[in-house]
């Protein structure tokens, strides 16, 4: 499972490190969930292509040669508002897009995820979603033999290049962020994270990538609805086998996709926005790419067999306070079970799973029940300027 967590900058780098786990349900109003249109793509939550991924949420997206209609679609892509741009396995590819050239070479990606780092080539595709349509988008294509992994991507921890260790046949990164790195990634020396490089028949060595030339979150080049997403899912009020909701693209572009009352949560420079949770204030985060809610808590007992979430006794009734840097706040209740209970069953959607965290990780039960809104940083929406969170 995908852990997912923006690990730089927003604007200046704002590459996303990925978290997996899955978090508690809350009380709140369910609202209506747009059944169609051209800006709406399907989405469900269930176990994946494996068959055992927990609070999966996942969308088709079909991938084309830019500019021909030699095209592929490809199901079983997470969805992912903790990070920006579009990833897909080479193993779930049957097109062959053309490869990004850099100034010394061919241009290749290592991101680094708390679980390990997807590695690859960054290559070219037209990108339709729902109707929606971006042209000549970088995106990384998920590979360890197009370039060989040089050490110091390894030393990110596990690869995550097969659809075994990733969970799915790609990531759709729909997060804050334009670009997946920035500014800092379009430097030399030293201040450069070193996320792209630059590959020839010797090997492949970090090297500056251009902004316009990095992985981009393909909403923001979409000819229209470009300024955000809506992750809209219904109430979850116990375990079930899967869950059917929809991915609405654009905040206040069109009938459907407008704030509706939301209340609008900016975030800092690093996309956090303040979480208290039992009187300590931490750094906030609302990620569909990861499976819970991950937070920080000694008294509750951690799981012996599932490991990276919780197992109290019995389900804890507990709440937290969100707070943007808007000064707008409002208190999430939500619920934590036994997970090795919750994984007994046949059931892969949860609204009360977690996990230990050092920052607060509002994963995928988050969303169940809510309108979730993401708006892109430096677009003008209904809600005001991006980047922020609404729901």
């Amino acid at each position: 499972m995908k852990r997912a967590r923006p690990c730089l900058m927003l604007a200046a780098c704002s590459a996303w490190v990925f978290t997996l786990a899955c978090g508690g349900g809350s009380s709140h109003k369910t609202n209506p969930i747009a059944p169609s249109g051209q800006n709406v793509a399907s989405i469900m939550v269930d176990s994946g292509p494996n068959g055992n991924y927990a609070n999966g949420l996942f969308v088709s997206v079909t991938v084309c040669v830019p500019s021909s209609s030699t095209c592929q679609t490809v199901p079983n892509v997470l969805v992912d508002t903790g990070s920006s741009g579009l990833r897909i396995l080479s193993s779930a590819l049957t097109v062959s897009l053309p490869q990004q050239k850099g100034a010394n070479g061919s241009v290749a990606e290592c991101l680094p995820f708390i679980s390990g780092f997807t590695w690859g080539p960054v290559q070219t595709a037209d990108i339709q979603i729902a109707s929606e349509v971006a042209s000549s988008v970088p995106l990384q294509v998920i590979s360890e033999t197009t370039f060989p992994v040089p050490s110091s991507c390894k030393s990110n921890g596990s690869s995550m290049d097969t659809v075994q260790t990733l969970g799915a046949n790609g990531l759709l990164g729909v997060g804050l962020a334009a670009p997946d790195c920035g500014s800092l990634c379009a430097e030399t020396g030293a201040s450069n994270p070193g996320l792209y490089y630059n590959c020839t028949s010797s090997g492949c060595t970090v090297s500056a990538q251009a902004v316009a030339q990095q992985v981009q979150n393909p909403v923001t080049m979409f000819a229209s609805d470009n300024n955000g997403v809506i992750v809209e899912l219904p109430a979850v009020s116990a375990p079930a086998p899967s869950l059917n909701g929809s991915l609405v693209f654009g905040i206040g572009t069109q009938s459907n996709n407008g704030l509706n009352g939301a209340t609008v949560y900016t975030v800092d420079h690093f996309g956090n926005i303040s979480t208290n949770y039992k009187g300590q204030p931490l750094n906030g985060f609302i990620d569909s790419g990861s499976n819970g809610l991950f937070f920080n808590d000694s008294s509750i007992p951690q799981c012996t067999q599932a490991t990276g979430f919780y197992c109290p006794a019995s389900t804890l009734n507990l709440s937290a306070t969100n707070k943007g840097t808007n000064n707008a706040s409002g208190t999430v209740n939500f619920s934590i079970a036994n997970a090795e209970t919750l994984f007994q069953g046949n059931n892969f959607v949860f609204n009360d799973l977690g996990g230990p965290g050092s920052d607060f990780d509002w994963g995928l039960p988050f969303f169940f029940g809510r309108n979730v809104f993401v708006a892109i940083e430096g677009k003008n929406t209904s809600g005001g300027l991006g980047p922020y969170w609404a729901y």
